[in-house]
């Protein structure tokens, strides 16, 4: 068993053939520029991020329809701050409500339930984003909405499975070579959700946490397992690419009870992604039966087009870091951002521009 003073230098002195590794979600990103440890890997280690931040893969045709609503009346939109600055085709909700619209920042879907409550006459339309660790909170609403017969509250899901992305990046990106899996994703779906993935495409699945030694030990663990695959040498007894390094909070199975919460109010669909399109399946939307409490999730526009220059696509799908973005740091930066993956707290863009020194 190697210390893990002894895998960093490893993972520093590598002199193997490159790897690519994605870390598919941002707060791995950030972990990992917080720790240093990006900064004192070998030049053949290449980390590159992932389509794992829920508001980056929300398309702009989604921020449109919730602008709508802003100006409409008798309406108010209801988010969490890190929705308010992406930018749509036309602008933001932090613009929007500059201009009058009617817009509310949250720091949980709980609250909707009070505003909507104490404003029977005003129809709340919460801006209903992110991954399996987000559904379960606005199933365990929709209970506390038909409990207390609250029917002003709809709506508007972008509310995706991190899973189909995962696989159309085995699909479409040869060249990634190891995934860091989300933690806090893999909490609620489990590790055992990756072995089909490691078997159908022969890449290493690592399950971590987000402190230095998770880290360390993540990446240490992907280079070994994509070596050992490519080697004709591998152990014969190491038939699965999948390693849960995440034991104290991630299980095989996850956490079953939050998907059977979430199960009962929400049912799959296709769903557009930014960067990716159209995924079968990838998509949670409200089931017929609670379907009055839906703004309309079904029936967005299709994406509009990525302001010209700007590389927001290319980046999600680890393609091209996000420096080598023509508008990074100029055109786009925190306070002009161009796409969302420069506002969000778990945006690639946003995350090298706080570190690029």
């Amino acid at each position: 068993m190697k210390s893990i003073y002894e895998k960093l230098e490893y993972l520093k002195a590598r002199k193997a053939p490159p790897l690519k590794l994605m870390e598919v979600c941002g707060t791995h990103t950030a972990a990992i520029f917080k720790s240093g440890i990006r900064g004192v890997l070998s030049p053949t280690i290449r980390l590159i991020s992932g389509p794992g931040c829920p508001v980056c893969v929300t398309p702009a045709s989604y921020i449109d329809r919730c602008v709508a609503y802003a100006h409409t009346p008798d309406h108010t939109v209801a988010c969490f701050g890190d929705m308010l600055k992406v930018p749509g085709s036309v602008c933001s909700l932090s613009e929007a409500k500059a201009e009058g619209g009617r817009v509310e920042m949250i720091y949980s879907p709980f609250e909707v339930a009070d505003l909507a409550a104490a404003e029977p006459r005003q129809t709340f339309i919460i801006a209903a984003v992110g991954f399996e660790t987000t559904a379960p909170a606005y199933a365990l609403l929709m209970d506390e909405l038909t409990e207390r017969g609250i029917e002003n509250v709809k709506l508007l899901t972008a509310l995706k499975s991190a899973i189909p992305a995962i696989e159309w990046i085995c699909e479409s990106e040869e060249s990634v070579d190891g995934f860091l899996c989300p933690g806090h994703v893999s909490v609620v779906t489990g590790s055992g959700v990756y072995e089909p993935l490691a078997a159908r495409y022969g890449k290493p699945f690592v399950v971590a946490g987000f402190e230095e030694m998770h880290l360390v030990d993540a990446i240490y663990e992907l280079a070994r397992l994509a070596e050992d695959h490519r080697s004709s040498a591998a152990n014969p007894a190491e038939t699965s690419l999948v390693r849960n390094l995440y034991g104290e909070a991630v299980s095989a199975e996850g956490n079953t009870k939050a998907r059977r919460v979430t199960a009962r109010y929400f049912e799959a669909g296709r769903a557009t992604w930014r960067g990716l399109g159209e995924l079968d399946e990838s998509g949670l939307y409200l089931r017929d039966e609670y379907r009055r409490f839906d703004a309309g999730s079904h029936d967005l526009a299709e994406d509009v087009a990525l302001p010209d220059g700007c590389r927001c696509a290319d980046v999600i799908t680890g393609r091209i870091d996000p420096d080598e973005c023509p508008m990074f740091g100029t055109a786009c930066a925190p306070g002009r951002p161009a796409g969302p993956c420069m506002v969000s707290s778990e945006g690639a863009c946003g995350i090298w521009y706080s570190n690029r020194g």
